[in-house]
């Protein structure tokens, strides 16, 4: 109903009738239209966090398991096309003021262990001295430039389809697999590409970390 109507066309009264509850049982578990997209998006964060882990969990070198996170990321968006599309719709709403307080502090709990893994990676390259950071620059900004790279390509392939066709960009996410690379070897972040077979990294990722993921993708 998200997807096809948008927040301003869920309505709770569609809703119970669609799930065959009454008005009122619904209202005993979301509060609020607010409330209830805050839950489908705590469920969206979990099925997120869920890859993260398993991707942070890789025995590789820092900058793979950046590309390990980023790899999860993709294959969120692909097993999962339906939350992602719920996630865009829902970051434009305000929910804020009317969610619970209880479900807003669950889903920034989520997003915090998200970033505050991919933040550990950061780190622990500037500590093995495989990153150096320019100028002003911390390991948060290269956080946000990695989620502005996967927000941004996932933004734009659900809701600009056209001109993706236009300009002849067929396959968004295979085009971000390929850009963050270019992106980490633009900060120096070793091993650089021309030190280290990252296709051999890709391999076994799809092998041993996300071989079913992979598989249920199409991918393999």
């Amino acid at each position: 109903m998200l997807i096809e109507q948008g927040y301003a066309g869920l309505n709770m009264d569609r809703l119970a009738e669609a799930t065959e509850y009454s008005k009122g049982t619904v209202y005993q578990h979301f509060s609020t239209k607010e409330d209830l997209v805050t839950a489908l998006a705590v469920q969206s964060m979990e099925q997120r966090l869920a890859l993260f882990q398993k991707a942070l969990a890789f025995p590789g070198k820092p900058r793979e398991r950046v590309l390990a996170v980023a790899l999860a990321d993709e294959l969120f968006v692909r097993l999962h096309p339906h939350y992602a599309r719920s996630e865009q719709i829902i970051k434009m709403a305000d929910l804020e003021e009317r969610a619970s307080v209880e479900r807003r502090g669950l889903l920034n709990g989520l997003e915090s262990n998200c970033f505050q893994g991919v933040g550990k990676v950061v780190e622990d390259a500037i500590t093995a001295k495989d990153l150096t950071l320019p100028g002003h620059w911390t390991s948060r900004e290269v956080i946000f430039s990695l989620l502005a790279m996967s927000n941004g390509t996932h933004n734009v392939s659900l809701n600009y389809r056209p001109l993706l066709q236009k300009i002849g960009v067929t396959a968004p996410l295979d085009t971000l697999r390929e850009a963050i690379p270019v992106f980490l070897d633009g900060l120096g972040w070793k091993p650089l590409r021309s030190e280290w077979d990252y296709s051999t990294t890709y391999q076994r990722l799809t092998q041993e970390v996300f071989a079913d993921e992979w598989r249920r993708a199409g991918l393999g």
